[in-house]
């Protein structure tokens, strides 16, 4: 008896190896057909920015090269996704379709509607857990409240079992019927990936990026030879490579943080700073972790603060202001480097991620959300969790945030960790490659938009109006 075919939608998940969705249909014995629906999120207010556009156009088609050495295709489908995966389900007689849970607010819904439709078609449906290590709907306080504080958070994950261990990737996939496939991938053909064209953001310094599975695994290893070791000492330094720089890869799913997980724990030598080095790296993979727990379980957060008294803070409307922070033109070195090699690499340090956006919310008083959409569509590893969390957390308006006076003084921040003007002399130049000038920019010939001391003081009174009420 002929077993019918699984279809696996794939959407942040771009990889083969350590993929529920993609086992359970290759374990079904029938052929598979990996759909990619191209419209799945239009109609977002956060669909991919032009960087991570740029991302995923290129990890798209690593993906379909992996699935062409295994014997299959990607099959690109425009249109409605719900009723585009619909018909693909109809047309092929498939049995079901499986895939991996997203959890912004977007994609939640949409699932619900897949699976309502697919219901209605008299077609089955399973879906799986690989995009976080613990499932934020049943990961609650003892009170059965979400968590809103890290360091319980943390604490709660680490004391249940480890994550699982990854699963292998497929060695052959059964492709669909030799008709159906050939009508699919004509249409794949026709219909360009988004952003597929040259690689814009480069990386000075490092390792160009190379969106993609094997991309993902090349910079993993990298990391655990030439960086773990020393993790705990060198992040805060941008002008070393301390980092990963795993995050578009675990943002597009390229890489499972199950992978990392495991692959961090083997890795770590013996010894109590090993140890250390470990552990303060798993725990900023806590980190994007919470950002997700929250976001689902606070879906309004994306766009209002978490603490409601923020929604009278006194913002400024400074669009001179906000134009000079997203081109690198405050007059301060480090923040304007910052904002150089975001639009460069489409990337950013975290440690001066925090300091320009102490800057645009405390300095300037630009309200969070005009940094959020500025990092949004120039960021290569924009996450909605993660950018949500990170500007709720600097701007003091989010769960566990930083104290409304912690105010980052980016002249001292400098000091402190480029000492030896490393970071800030690699992006002496704009981003369109030519030199500096006094008319253009972060040097030390251009006076800075706004004085700190003053700009600080200012900020505090803000911060004392708004909890004195």
């Amino acid at each position: 008896m002929t077993v019918a075919a699984t279809i696996v939608w794939f959407r942040r998940d771009l990889r083969l190896a350590d993929n529920p969705a993609l086992a359970a249909a290759v374990d079904a014995g029938g052929p598979v057909l990996p759909v990619y629906l191209v419209d799945w999120e239009r109609g977002d207010r956060w669909a991919p920015g032009k960087a991570a556009s740029w991302w995923l156009g290129h990890s798209l088609r690593r993906l379909a090269s992996d699935l062409n050495r295994r014997g299959s295709a990607l099959a690109l489908i425009e249109g409605d996704p719900v009723e585009a995966l619909v018909g693909v389900a109809r047309g092929l007689g498939a049995r079901q379709v499986v895939w991996n849970r997203l959890y912004e607010p977007h994609s939640r819904a949409q699932e619900e509607r897949v699976k309502a439709a697919l219901k209605k078609e008299g077609v089955g449906f399973r879906d799986f857990g690989a995009a976080l290590l613990f499932d934020p709907e049943h990961h609650l306080s003892r009170a059965g409240r979400p968590y809103v504080q890290f360091g319980a958070f943390w604490r709660a994950c680490l004391a249940v079992p480890e994550p699982a261990s990854p699963g292998a990737s497929p060695s052959r996939l059964r492709a669909v019927r030799e008709e159906l496939s050939r009508r699919l991938e004509g249409a794949s053909e026709r219909m360009p990936f988004a952003g597929s064209g040259p690689l814009p953001p480069t990386v000075v310094g490092s390792k160009a990026w190379q969106p993609g599975e094997m991309g993902a695994y090349d910079r993993l290893e990298t990391f655990l030879e030439e960086g773990l070791a020393g993790y705990e000492q060198e992040r805060d330094y941008p002008g070393r490579e301390g980092i990963s720089r795993l995050s578009p890869h675990l943002h597009f799913g390229e890489i499972s943080p199950h992978q990392v997980w495991h692959a961090v724990r083997a890795a770590a030598p013996a010894g109590a700073a090993a140890a250390e080095a470990s552990a303060a790296f798993l725990r900023q993979l806590g980190w994007r972790e919470f950002a997700h727990y929250l976001l689902y379980h606070f879906p309004a957060t994306v766009a209002e603060p978490f603490n409601p008294e923020f929604a009278r803070f006194p913002w400024a409307d400074d669009p001179d202001g906000l134009a000079a922070w997203q081109h690198g033109r405050t007059g301060y070195p480090l923040l304007d480097a910052g904002m150089r090699q975001l639009l460069t690499e489409g990337w950013m340090h975290n440690r001066v991620r925090m300091v320009v956006a102490s800057f645009l919310t405390k300095d300037l008083l630009i309200p969070w959300q005009q940094g959020a959409a500025w990092f949004w569509d120039n960021l290569v590893d924009a996450d909605l969790a993660n950018n949500t969390l990170g500007w709720q957390w600097t701007a003091g308006c989010g769960p566990d945030a930083a104290p409304y006076f912690r105010i980052y003084n980016p002249e001292l921040q400098a000091r402190r960790f480029d000492a030896r003007g490393e970071y800030v002399g690699r992006w002496s130049q704009r981003p369109d490659g030519g030199p500096e000038d006094s008319q253009d920019a972060g040097g030390p010939s251009q006076l800075p938009i706004v004085e700190h001391a003053v700009a600080r003081a200012r900020a505090l009174a803000a911060f004392r109006g708004l909890r004195s009420g």
